[in-house]
């Protein structure tokens, strides 16, 4: 089991974006210190642990504090959920958590699994725009993936450096969407190739 906790300091960045109607959801909680402090502000938290060694008795639970013991790729989001935390700097699921928070109504996102660095606040109601149609400049992309697409260096200036795009079918998108369909094209034909050969050996 690999968990360790963050510093204070980004706990803190976390703590600042909670409102007291906030009904929230950790992805990832650990050994629920954050969500500790953060039912002392918002209304109802959601812990989701997949490690059951973490998660906390349940007489130490605040009584606004919903303790999860799930894998929170499988487990069925609550559909009252305002904000989300996911404080995961190696999250290979990011796109899957993304999509799983916008479809049950989540406002915003509180993470720092794109950069890996500080916090970001992703506001889930923000439509994205297609990467084909972003300018050049920063983009975080929906898949995960962060970047900077490059344009003539004439026309960027320090305004553009401090705005990130967010958006969709970034390169990486692409790239992955294309490694699925070689990936089903593969498994077909050697599903044909087994079944050709079962016909053959019954012959």
């Amino acid at each position: 089991m690999l968990w360790a906790p963050y510093d204070a300091d980004t706990y803190a960045l976390v703590l600042r974006e909670i409102r007291p109607a906030d009904v929230v959801i950790d992805i990832g909680a650990g050994d629920f210190r954050l969500v500790t402090q953060m039912a002392g502000i918002a209304h109802t938290v959601y812990g989701v642990e997949i490690h059951s060694g973490l998660m906390p008795p349940a007489h130490q639970t605040p009584a606004n504090v919903v303790a999860i013991n799930a894998d929170a790729r499988q487990w069925p989001f609550p559909d009252d959920i305002t904000t989300a935390v996911l404080l995961m700097r190696h999250c290979s699921h990011f796109s899957t958590y993304y999509q799983k928070l916008k479809t049950t109504g989540c406002k915003k996102l509180i993470t720092n699994a794109r950069w890996r660095m500080g916090v970001e606040v992703i506001d889930l109601r923000q439509p994205a725009i297609e990467y084909r149609h972003c300018p050049m400049g920063w983009y975080a992309c929906q898949c995960g993936q962060v970047g900077f697409k490059p344009g003539p260096v004439e026309l960027y200036s320090w305004a553009d450096d401090q705005h990130t795009y967010e958006v969709a079918n970034c390169p990486n998108c692409m790239k992955t969407k294309k490694a699925n369909q070689h990936y089903e094209i593969v498994k077909e034909d050697r599903r044909s190739e087994l079944s050709t050969m079962k016909q053959w050996v019954n012959q």
